[in-house]
């Protein structure tokens, strides 16, 4: 890893262009009274996810007609942290603009994780903490998710503190990742993730507190079985079909991309490219998607045989990649990703490789190819009328391939790892794991963290 205290100057080279990218979006901003691709493509469609939850928060029904596949916790959360009067007989447009509270709710959890995130950083290496704090804290998919106002913003303050180095209390870790998972469902392989390092205790614990905390948030908002969950989330996933361009504008997988292909959406891609070539492109959007998956399969293998030779965060970022890829998915949960991406020493080509990338993903500037359309749209931030411009770019294709190619990359720096134990210390599975040489006792994820940035 080189000096003790040297700089880490590659990466304060790669800083620059996602500070390039806010200071790019702050001009365009100004200029032109909307925020550029690949923010939102809809002007006046900013804090939209936050303000649609909270409205059926207070007014209930969010199982029966919105049809929402988020447990209670996120209802029962901004009915607390909303103003109610705004709520009452107010359509969306009018709530957004009356709640002070929740406008100021959303901003403060934004800053929090910024301290939140340079605390984490700084914790597991001083050399390296502050260009990451900034490119994750301020860089494109932190802010898009603020621009959304989706819940994940919560989520990821619940997902640092489960399973960062900043509590050392167990029980509290607990809590954070049964709260995690009902946020996002998926997460819940987080915990499941526990056993390939023998946790028993700690699977056990958080499978408690999750139930614990969606029980108690299911009686306060009176709605959200696990039937009403089930049956919603079936109908989401089966009902999802790429059907526009702009199911294109900011993913994560290459779930709107394949299904886009399958030429059942509004817009005729299939004519637009030719049978062949979009036949080509979808046999190459699920020869990238089922090469990562079976990567992370092939890791995680290879992390039960030989737990002691992968620290507990990338077994993290693997268990969220699954949920990532395999899902349709917007650009903010590549936070839960890159939380955990730029907990990894710079050391190695895979590693340098996957932290490269991170950078890359955070940088807010986009390659346009060719304009699509311009209309006029009512811009909230600005509160005027804008030319929104819409644009095909190199972001749609190059985001969520870069995402693979980083779970890609991380899923054989673990099976490298491995091996390279095993030849250390012989081929026969210890069943009885080693944690730097002894039981594999560990109350914070900072012990491992820092043991793999000393090594």
């Amino acid at each position: 890893m080189g000096a003790p205290n040297r700089l880490p100057w590659t990466e304060l080279i790669l800083t620059l262009p996602v500070l390039a990218g806010v200071a790019f979006t702050i001009w365009y901003f100004n200029t032109y009274g909307y925020l550029p691709q690949p923010y939102f493509y809809e002007p006046n469609g900013v804090f939209m996810d936050f303000f649609s939850v909270a409205t059926y928060g207070h007014n209930g029904d969010a199982y029966r007609v919105f049809a929402t596949i988020y447990p209670p916790l996120s209802y029962v959360l901004l009915n607390l942290t909303t103003w109610t009067p705004c709520y009452l007989g107010s359509g969306l447009e009018e709530a957004r603009r009356c709640d002070y509270l929740g406008m100021g709710t959303l901003v403060a959890i934004f800053l929090v994780n910024a301290v939140l995130i340079g605390l984490t950083y700084w914790k597991i290496d001083r050399r390296t903490a502050v260009p990451r704090t900034i490119a994750l804290g301020f860089g494109l998919p932190m802010t898009y998710t603020l621009e959304r106002g989706n819940l994940l913003i919560f989520c990821f303050t619940c997902m640092l503190l489960a399973y960062g180095p900043l509590l050392r209390s167990a029980r509290l870790r607990w809590v954070f990742a049964g709260m995690a998972v009902n946020f996002k469902v998926y997460l819940i392989g987080n915990i499941f993730a526990q056993l390939l390092r023998r946790r028993w205790r700690w699977f056990e614990g958080a499978m408690v507190a999750t139930a614990i905390v969606y029980l108690v948030t299911f009686a306060i908002y009176g709605e959200g079985s696990p039937a009403q969950i089930y049956e919603n989330i079936t109908y989401y996933a089966d009902g999802f079909k790429g059907s526009t361009l702009l199911d294109l504008w900011y993913p994560s997988s290459m779930v709107p991309l394949r299904t886009l292909l399958e030429g059942d959406g509004a817009f005729d891609i299939v004519g637009f490219l030719g049978s062949q070539l979009a036949n080509t492109a979808h046999a190459a959007t699920l020869v990238v998607t089922y090469t990562a998956v079976l990567s992370i399969v092939a890791a995680a293998a290879a992390s039960w045989w030989r737990p002691e030779a992968v620290p507990m965060y990338r077994l993290i970022f693997l268990s969220t990649a699954m949920g990532v890829i395999t899902g349709e998915v917007g650009g903010y949960t590549q936070i839960l990703l890159l939380l955990f991406v730029f907990m990894e020493p710079w050391r190695g080509f895979g590693r340098r490789v996957a932290i490269v990338i991170a950078y890359i993903l955070c940088i807010a500037l986009e390659i346009p190819l060719g304009r699509i359309l311009e209309i006029y749209r009512d811009s909230f931030l600005s509160g005027k009328w804008v030319a929104a411009h819409y644009s095909f770019s190199v972001g749609i294709i190059a985001r969520p391939l870069l995402v693979h190619v980083m779970v890609f990359t991380l899923a054989l720096v673990t099976i490298r790892d491995v091996l390279a134990d095993a030849r250390r210390h012989g081929w026969r599975a210890p069943w009885s794991p080693r944690i730097n040489g002894q039981a594999p006792v560990q109350s914070a994820a900072a012990q491992s963290v820092a043991s793999e940035h000393s090594s």
